[in-house]
């Protein structure tokens, strides 16, 4: 394992030299700050709590997605500053003279930390679920956490169409159980309310009209699997005490049958409602919320992460014709799928893909023509961009007192860094449609209040 060593410490007793040597016998290759900027974990050892420290973890991690380990080695800490560190981007805090065994509390979250990212790399994971926005990499190393590490039950959170059955999927994947069974798919916005209690629990021969013989439900066809309930949300609320039954307790009967069976599942749940709001108002049960949401993921929606667009396009472009190379994007089409609204999210991106590839033919990279008339965007207006959103922006500046020249550079940084995250990185790219040349965006970025 390797990690990179800061030291912000002042008053501590504890010599540098030893917590190195300390790690290098733990395993743990250490290097100094200036060297080698590849991705690893940060260690940084500190015996205050101050303004230093947190820029210096905010700086760390970068984006979000940067992992800080703080280890503390102040006799007395500072347990009411502590929050303040993990909201300034550590990702875990030590105390080093309350472990038994220091060295080992570091190298295993290292290890869970390496795992989690190894299989972040993976190509299962990376085809399932495809992007590298920071708060999507959150999302997905968070997922994989759940899904590897723990049993417990999750809750999917997330507008419709950002993917919730696939990070079901994948945490079925990942699920470290040795003898793995099924995974179980059940949507409570398609099953008629009447026949409800029979899709999750089935029901013998004779339970009701129609029923000429016994049929399994989904919680008997997913024992030792996974049960994915989705859309919870619109569950009845007559039958949410016996889910509530057969997750506590793991057993149920089938409906018109008087023999308890047992089941023994993993639970995901997803819906695109705020079921908390609906355990205020009495549509869902608060003890049944607080057994399926043991642990919560929400899904970001795809206007969060835009800069996954492209690579979401290919993605799609490959799982159409996967007999074949996916055709480049021309930079329209590009800034046209960058720029476009997605209410639909994930799922909205993917029929346009489909759309566009109906009339794409041969080698050559995907065209505007290409886009179907009913997709094309609305005429432009000249100042239709400056919304009323943009309006109360630059009100709140002023009434804040920050004055023009300001305010003008610093939408010049947004609009700066938007093309830059947009473009992946590619300066050249970012620079064509911020309508300067690649030399100018190159200055303005090393030196931002020199280029106004």
């Amino acid at each position: 394992m390797q990690a990179r060593l800061h030291f912000l410490t002042r008053h501590s007793s504890l010599n540098r030299n030893t917590l190195s040597r300390s790690l290098t016998e733990a395993g743990i290759e250490t290097q100094c700050p200036d060297k080698d900027a590849a991705e690893r974990p940060e260690l940084i050892f500190f015996d205050t709590v101050d303004t230093e420290l947190l820029e210096q973890a905010h700086t760390l991690s970068g984006d979000g997605t940067g992992r800080v380990l703080a280890i503390s080695v102040a006799q007395t800490p500072q347990t009411d500053k502590l929050w303040q560190l993990i909201q300034a981007g550590a990702a875990e805090i030590i105390n080093w003279d309350a472990s038994p065994d220091p060295t080992a509390a570091i190298v295993a979250r290292l290890e869970r930390w390496a795992i989690v990212d190894k299989m972040v790399a993976s190509d299962s994971v990376a085809d399932l679920l495809v992007g590298q926005h920071p708060i999507w990499k959150k999302t997905v190393r968070r997922l994989i956490e759940l899904a590897h590490f723990s049993d417990s039950s999750i809750l999917l959170l997330g507008e419709s169409g950002t993917g919730k059955e696939l990070a079901a999927r994948l945490v079925h994947s990942l699920d470290a159980r040795p003898k793995k069974a099924e995974f179980v798919v059940l949507d409570c916005a398609t099953i008629v309310p009447e026949l409800s209690g029979s899709e999750f629990f089935g029901h013998e021969r004779g339970a009701f009209t129609n029923a000429l013989q016994a049929r399994e439900g989904a919680i008997e066809l997913a024992d030792n699997g996974t049960l994915f309930v989705d859309e919870v949300g619109e569950l009845p609320v007559a039958l949410q005490s016996q889910l509530l039954r057969a997750v506590q307790e793991r057993s149920y009967k089938r409906v018109g049958g008087n023999i308890w069976r047992s089941a023994d599942f993993r639970l995901v749940c997803a819906t695109n409602r705020e079921l908390s709001a609906d355990v205020t108002k009495g549509r869902f049960r608060q003890d049944l919320y607080f057994r399926i949401a043991t642990s919560v993921v929400r899904l970001p929606p795809l206007r969060d992460r835009r800069q996954d667009i492209p690579a979401l396009a290919q993605h799609f472009m490959r799982v159409l014709h996967p007999n074949e190379a996916p055709p480049p994007l021309d930079p329209m089409v590009r800034d046209y799928l960058l720029s476009r609204d997605y209410p639909g999210n994930v799922r909205e991106l993917r029929q346009v893909v489909a759309r566009i590839m109906t009339r794409h033919v041969g080698p050559g990279p995907v065209t505007i023509g290409d886009i179907p008339e009913d997709d094309w965007p609305a005429p432009s207006v000249a100042g239709s961009w400056r919304d009323d959103h943009f309006e109360q922006a630059i009100r709140r500046a002023l009434s804040s007192g920050v004055k023009l020249k300001d305010i003008g550079r610093a939408a010049e940084d947004e609009a700066i860094q938007i093309a830059v995250t947009d473009e992946q990185g590619n300066l050249q790219r970012a620079a064509r449609r911020l309508g300067v040349t690649d030399r100018a965006l190159q200055l303005r970025r090393a030196n931002p209040r020199s280029h106004p």
